[in-house]
């Protein structure tokens, strides 16, 4: 058995969007609620009322508050916009949360240095692979200016963005991802495609009326 596989299922608690009423003592409730056989329970009813809740944002403190309690959930919450359940943080016992508070204080310039490392580390990984795709960029379509292929390579790959420059195969310069970063930029900067996106055009007809256009561009680059 694996570990993911033998690691005990993490118990969720959800905060609900309206008051509810517990199924067990029949008072309705406005807190947190755990669903027992499909029915809300309240936390008295469900012996988790002793229990304090640790907001989403420090992933240190919520990995020691959850390693140092006997008893912990994770608390979601529905997202009407987004149509699905969001985590919120977690309930943990609050002796957990007190140590682990002093914990972190304890070694905060330590971790601070550390993130500090791995910013500056990153940020080197992040000017390597822009200057590697520039390269690409001038190798896969000679005519473009070395100037401009800095440019698209330094928006395609910035880290979190979701451009093509980050994913796995624009990471590992394979020419089809290239060049779709390389179209991608030519359509916003050298044809009308914002312009017809602000005018009303869905997505796809913006693009075909822009895709020759396109297609001339990159074949001008290519030489």
């Amino acid at each position: 058995m694996t570990e993911r596989q033998s690691r005990p299922p993490e118990l969720v608690v959800v905060s609900p969007l309206h008051d509810f009423t517990c199924s067990v003592c029949g008072e309705e409730q406005s807190g947190w609620l755990i669903m027992d056989d499909g029915e809300p329970v309240c936390p008295a009813c469900a012996d988790m009322d002793h229990l304090v809740f640790l907001a989403s944002g420090d992933a240190a403190l919520t990995r020691r508050a959850k390693a140092r309690s006997r008893l912990s959930a994770v608390v979601v919450r529905f997202s009407r916009a987004r149509k699905r359940f969001e985590r919120q943080g977690i309930l943990v016992e609050e002796q957990a949360l007190e140590r682990a508070e002093q914990e972190c204080l304890a070694d905060e310039d330590a971790r601070a240095r550390r993130r500090e490392r791995d910013a500056r580390r990153r940020a080197g990984e992040d000017v390597e692979l822009q200057a590697r795709m520039a390269e690409e960029i001038v190798r896969l379509f000679p005519g473009c200016p070395a100037e401009r292929a800095q440019l698209i390579a330094r928006h395609a790959s910035v880290r979190g963005s979701g451009r093509v420059g980050r994913s796995a195969a624009g990471r590992a310069l394979e020419p089809e991802a290239i060049e779709l970063a390389v179209a991608a930029a030519v359509r916003h900067e050298d044809t009308r495609y914002d312009e017809l996106l602000m005018s009303g055009l869905d997505r796809e007809t913006a693009r075909a009326r822009v895709r020759d256009e396109v297609a001339h561009v990159l074949e001008s680059w290519r030489g």
